[in-house]
Parts: C-alpha cells; structure tokens; sequence
C-alpha cells in the first residue's frame, strides 16, 4: 500500500512539472478594429501567466504565450469574452458585449461591412 501511495505521489509530482511554462496557442477571437485589438490583448495579458497575446485585425487570430501551470485556455477565454469579445470557446455577454465602443460591435453587419470598407482603403495607399 504505501509502494502505491509513493507511486501515485510520484506521478502527480511529475505532471505537475512536466506543464509548460512557455506554452504557445492561438484561437479565435471576434473584433473588427484597432480599439477591439487594444482590448483583447490586455485582457488576455492581465490573464496571471499570459506573458505574450498578439491578435490580428485580419485573421481574428489571438497568439498565446503563457504559463500552463499558472493559467489555461478557458480562463484567458473567459477574461476575453467579460471585456466584450466572442472567442469559439466562450461568448461575451449581451452585456458585455454592449459595453464595447459602437465601432467595435462585431455582431453588426453594418460595423463590420464599414471596417472592410477601411481596410480596402488603406491596402491601397
């Protein structure tokens, strides 16, 4: 019995440091402008053990560097979606989601349709 405890002790023990302090992961986070990229990158770094979160504009694709042993995906997730941003794992709140500047609702065709207008623009310069 204690050969046991000491072998089931060992494999917690070792599962604990095998987590990776400089996990890297991307996902999928809705925003159409600069002001939506301001917020889902300090939401996402203010997550204890986010040390790096680059979003793009274009691809919606948020790239992760964090602490697994201080951290994980849902609850960077879920400090993205409390400031307003969809990601595929968690939706913002009515809210929440409310709460972002009028040029930032992501949901609204419009919004988004006047975005791609700008984005057209400034490829062109």
């Amino acid at each position: 019995m204690k050969q046991l405890t000491l072998i089931l002790a060992l494999i917690v023990t070792t599962m604990t440091f095998a987590q990776n302090k400089n996990a890297k992961a991307s996902m999928e986070v809705d925003g159409v402008c600069g002001m939506c990229k301001e917020r889902i990158e300090k939401a996402a770094i203010k997550t204890k053990g986010v040390k790096s979160a680059v979003w793009s504009i274009e691809t919606h694709e948020l790239k992760l560097i964090y602490d697994e042993n201080k951290t994980n995906l849902e609850t960077i997730s879920k400090n993205i979606a409390a400031v307003g941003h969809d990601t595929k794992e968690i939706k913002a709140t009515d809210e929440a989601y409310d709460s972002v500047h009028p040029c930032c609702r992501y949901r609204d065709q419009d919004v988004v349709k006047d975005h791609d207008g700008e984005k057209k623009a400034e490829s062109k310069n």
